[in-house]
Order: C-alpha cells, then structure tokens, then sequence
C-alpha cells in the first residue's frame, strides 16, 4: 500500500487535487458563496480532470521537473485565486482576459489597490503553505528508496489507470452540467450555456471554480464563440391596447417588418423580431414637460451617497432638494465602470460584461442614442471631459453617438499635472464648457466630470483644498482626501448654476446628475464610516444620487428603484422626442409600466420585495412577500434576454444596420 501511494502518478494527483481543491474551497469560503452545494462536486471533478491530466504529462519527466511543475501549478493558481477575489473585491467584477485593460486601473492606483485588499485573502495560501511543509518533511515520512523503483510496466499501468479515471471524470463532469438535481431552477444562466461561453464571470466561478473559469476563460478568448441568438427565448411584451387614447403611443413598423422580411442575417433578423416585441411604453402626464428646453446630463466621477450631506455639499444639496430626487438609484459597477456606464446613459443599452465595451466597439453608430433623438430635434449638441484619452476614446465614441463636437480636456484649455498625482478641477470644466454650450439655443451638452477621481491614499491639490474642514471628523486620511475633491465637483455645480442664472437661461434649463460608480478606491470599511454598515450587505455600496432638476419644477422624492439605463428614455419623454421606447433596455420612470426593478452587472437584480443574487442563483428576502419560483424564472428570463440582446446588438453594430436598411424600404414603400 505504501508503495502504491509513492506512485509518481498517484502522488501528484493527489498533490493536486488536494491542493487546487483546497484553494477553491478557501476562495469560496472567502467569497462568501457556499461550499456546501453541487457546485463543489462539479469543481472538484474539474479539479480532479486537470490534476490526473497534468500528471499523466509529468510522470513522462525526471521527478525533479515533476516537483517543480507542480509547485509552479500551485503557485500560479493561488496568486490567480488572490488576484481574483482582490480585483473582486477592488472593481466589483472578476478579471478576464476581456477585461485586461482594467488591469491599468490597479496598475496606476496600485497604492489604492493594496489599501483596498481585504487581508482574509491571504488565507487562500494555506494550501501552498502546507504543500510546502509537507516537501520539507517528506523524505522523512518515505525513508525507503525502494519505495520510489518502479518498472516501466508498473508506470505503463498506472499511467493506463490514470487515463480511464480521467475519461470516467470526464464524463461526469460533462453530464454534471445538465443533470437536473445538480442544477439551480432559478440561476440566471444555465450551466451549460455558461461552459461554452462563461460571459457572466460571477456565476462561472461560482460553479465551475475560479481555476476552471480561467481555464475556460483563455479557451474563449483563443477560440470565440458565435452567441447566436437561437439561444435566447423571449416572449412578446406589446401592450396589446385595445383602446387608443390620447396617451397611446402608435408606431408604424412597416418599413421595419419589409426589411426583416428580406434579411439574410440571422443575429439581426433575431434581433428585429426581439425589439419589434418589446413594449411601446405610452406617454403619460409628464410627456413634453421640458419640450423645448435646454438640457445638461452631468456623469460625475466616483459619487456615492456621500454626497447628500447638504451642510458640506450645499450646491448639490440644492439641485436634489428642489427637483426630482431617486432614492433608490444605484451606479451598478462592471468592466470599465466609467467608459460603460457612459455609454449604457447615452444609449440605454447594457454594456457586454466582460469587455471594455465603450472601446472595443467605438466605432459602432447609434442614431437612437440621447444626442442622435436631440439631433432630430433641432438642438446643438456637445459633450464635454476635463481629461485626456488616456482611458476611453471619447473623441471617437461620442462622434458616433452623434455629438456634434466633443471637447477634450486640451480643448478646453484646461491645465492639468501628473497624471497619477492631480485631476483637473470640475470649476474650470463648467467654465469652460458653459462658453461653448451657451452659445447656441436650445442646446444638448453632455458633461462628464473628474475631480473626485481616486487616489485617495495620497495628497494632491484638489484633495487638499478642503481637507482640514474636515479635521474633526474621525475619517480615515483617504476619506478625508475623497470629500475634499467631492466638494470640488459641489463647488463645479454652485458654478454651473450661478453662469446659468447669470445668461438668464437657468428656468430654460434642465440638468440631469447621475454617477459613473463609487468611490471604488474606498473600502467598504471606509465608507462605512461616513454612510454606516448599511453599504456592506447586498449591493448597497452601488446606491448612489439619481437627480432631474429645473428651476420651476415641484420638488419630489421617488422609491423607483433604478440606474443609468432609464435615464436616456426619462428624458426622451419629458422632452417628448420622437423615439421607439422599444430600441432601449431602459424604460421611462414616470411611465405606469415601469418594472420597479434595478438590474446589476452580472444579472443580479433588486425589486422592493428583494434581492436576486445572479452569482449563487439565491433570492434573498426585504420583508414578507415572496416571489413563486415562476416569478423568479421570469423575471430572470426578461433580464437575461435584455443583456443578451444588448450585447449581440453591440457586437454586430445592429443599430447602424438597422436605420440604414429601414431607409431603404421607407423609400419602397413609397414609391
């Protein structure tokens, strides 16, 4: 018996899979998913594939190499593992190689980065640390070297018996990704599905493991797969009114239905059935408040809840208290949180999950987006950021949004310093910007600021501008340096305002305030310190202010849950543009058929009754009421089919197809 255990083969095997397993375990355990479900079957048969094929390879090389082959393995999957729950834990999604570019982020905040990494990380190390103690004492506990001679027959059969073990795992594992007791009834994602394609890393690592996501991960990259939509079900949403009304909104689809007729291309006719489906939301009493106005969208950099303490933020404490005001808005982070969430406002679609979507597909057109509905209203449209390119190709990305002009932070002539140390400041983003804008009328302008950008572990001129006013607080020095450049962005605001009522343009004006994400160069912990614990539990860290303002209207308070997406159809009502409610995953918040729901990056989602955690497939409950698993089912099937859709329409650059083609059959049909 103990010289079947000395076999080179079995040996590794089970340093392996002992180790690797011991990871995933820990990483699990870390993550705060359960250990204790299918899910740890079907790693540790995944596991034991990986494990019993590497040490077929390594019994062919000198013992030697064999040991340092396995060490590099299990040093590689535990930094891999460490990274993954940091890059987590710092960013709000797990790292692929889709999503490499934001390894920049921590790369240029690496201070930030270290400061934000949870130290329960490090116990992932165990099964390193004792892979390393057992080598220390291991030509103790096997002193006989006779032991460790075997003939090239013996190695032959072991090798043999190694193999049919990895066929028989194999084929477990293949049927674990189908088996009904081994699957979630209410997982966004089924299982399958995700093992050709593991677009939602959250969930893949929840039930493959984060070793196996990485294997699966490369392979996608190396050898892509065609998401067609035949894999996507949806069911008809149309209204259905059988009662026209002066609120009924009526669109002609003939054009539309003529060019999905003769299309040839499967994603795009797909994609036509999909969208001519989806509900025509009808106007409502708000329909046309602002026609005729001007309007502001400001994207402000890194903003949390923080920001509604009106005794320090009193600029910003204006525009929510006297216009409409979201409590339950949130800034869902994902790959390129600023780039995509900019995008997602511009054109209501959700950005794909592992990519930096905003510069992959820069070139893509949208003539649905908010500057392409302004556009055909008649106004002049800009946008505006006090940076460089260095990130995002705004000059590209916003031309074909359809911004008439898009001005950099050298357009501007602002002055800014090193660019890891100092940001420019937002006043001279509104000065400046409000020069340009203000010329013409009505106007469009689309303004992303910068200063409360991150670090915040190190002094720089916007963060120390007003950081002893906050001396006598009790923050941590990095929360102190944070409020001070949010104050920045408040004090931007107070100028925005005062050069509007200055040019006698404020009552013509709406201005719309979301954010790109929060401070995610905080640590809860320190957040915490300002908002309370409450920021730790679901995805409360994400809610951040959600405002509509204008200088006449009646303030208010609303309980919608909601994001980003729903700005550009809010707006498209109030300012009754001519657009199809149907192109965007977003709906007008006012409208009586708006779903009180927010939806999160990886598919999760939150409605007044509860939380849906896409990654474990569990739904956690705020009161009494409870969803049937067919509500579940339901409402995972709309929020799957509406990211799945977003990103094959992106990847295929659907919507430049489709106005052009329509084109061509408004022209037919009247001739």
């Amino acid at each position: 018996m103990k010289k079947i255990l000395t076999n080179n083969i079995l040996k590794n095997y089970l340093i392996l899979t002992i180790s690797l397993f011991g990871i995933e375990m820990i990483f699990k355990a870390v993550e705060n998913t359960s250990v204790l479900d299918w899910s740890s079957l079907r790693i540790f048969m995944g596991i034991s594939i990986i494990s019993l094929f590497l040490s077929i390879l390594l019994s062919f090389c000198k013992k030697w190499i064999a040991n340092i082959f396995t060490f590099l393995i299990v040093i590689i999957a535990t930094i891999y593992a460490i990274a993954q729950a940091g890059f987590e834990n710092y960013l709000g999604v797990y790292i692929s190689i889709n999503t490499s570019s934001q390894l920049g982020a921590v790369k240029e905040y690496v201070r930030d980065y270290i400061a934000s990494f949870n130290g329960i990380f490090y116990i992932i190390t165990i099964p390193l640390v004792l892979l390393i103690v057992y080598k220390i004492l291991e030509k103790f506990i096997l002193k006989d070297k006779k032991l460790n001679i075997y003939t090239k027959k013996e190695d032959n059969i072991a090798r043999i018996v190694a193999l049919v073990f990895l066929v028989l795992f194999s084929g477990f594992y293949y049927a674990s990704l189908s088996l009904k007791f081994m699957q979630n009834e209410i997982q966004l994602v089924k299982t399958k599905t995700l093992f050709k394609n593991p677009s939602n890393p959250n969930i893949a690592v929840n039930q493959f493991g984060v070793e196996m996501f990485g294997i699966l991960d490369i392979k996608t990259a190396l050898f892509p797969v065609n998401e067609t939509s035949n894999e996507v079900k949806f069911v008809s949403k149309n209204n259905g009114n059988t009662e026209i009304t002066d609120y009924t909104r009526t669109i002609d689809d003939t054009s539309w239905q003529n060019l999905n007729n003769n299309e040839a291309n499967i994603d795009y006719k797909t994609l036509n059935n999909y969208f001519m489906s989806r509900n025509i939301t009808d106007k409502n009493e708000y329909t046309g408040m602002f026609e005729g106005k001007n309007l502001i969208v400001i994207m402000m950099e890194s903003v949390n809840n923080i920001l509604l303490d009106e005794n320090i933020y009193p600029n910003f404490a204006k525009l929510y208290k006297n216009g409409w005001y979201w409590e339950n808005a949130y800034s869902p982070r994902n790959s390129c949180s600023t780039g995509n969430n900019e995008m997602t406002g511009m054109i209501s679609l959700y950005s794909i999950y592992r990519t930096c979507t905003a510069n992959v597909y820069m070139n893509n057109k949208y003539e649905e987006s908010i500057f392409g509905l302004f556009n055909n209203k008649g106004y002049t449209t800009t946008s505006y950021h006090d940076y460089t390119e260095k990130y995002y190709y705004r000059s590209t990305i916003h031309k074909n949004m359809g911004s008439s002009k898009y001005y950099g932070v050298s357009d501007l002539g602002i002055s800014y310093n090193n660019e890891y140390k100092e940001w420019p400041s937002d006043v001279s983003l509104m000065d400046k910007s409000s020069e340009i804008f203000t010329q013409n009328s009505p106007f469009m302008a689309w303004i992303t600021t910068v200063s409360p950008h991150q670090p915040y572990y190190s002094d720089s001129e916007l963060s120390k501008i007003y950081y002893d006013s906050f001396a006598n607080t009790g923050y941590p020095s990095n929360v102190k340096r944070y409020m001070s450049k949010l104050k920045v962005l408040d004090d931007s605001l107070g100028e925005l305002l005062k050069i509007l009522e200055e040019k006698g343009i404020l009552d013509d004006t709406v201005i719309v305030l979301y954010a790109d994400h929060y401070p995610y160069g905080l640590t809860n912990s320190d957040i915490s310190k300002v908002l309370g614990d409450g920021i730790n539990k679901y995805n409360e860290v994400d809610r951040t202010p959600f405002v509509i303002y204008n200088s006449k209207m009646t303030p208010k308070t609303y309980s919608e849950y909601t994001s980003y997406v729903n700005v550009l159809p809010t707006v498209a009502n109030l300012f009754n543009l001519d657009y199809d409610p149907r192109l965007y995953m977003g709906t007008d918040l006012l409208s009586s058929s708006y779903q009180n729901r927010v939806v999160f990056a990886d598919g999760s989602w939150q409605t007044p009754v509860g939380f849906y955690y896409a990654s474990t497939g569990r739904m956690s409950y705020f009161n009494d009421a409870r969803y049937t698993n067919d509500e579940i089912v339901n409402i995972n099937t709309d929020v799957d089919n509406m990211i799945k859709y977003s990103n094959l329409a992106i990847k295929t650059n659907y919507f430049e197809h489709l106005f052009n083609e329509k084109k061509k059959y408004e022209v037919n049909t009247e001739d």
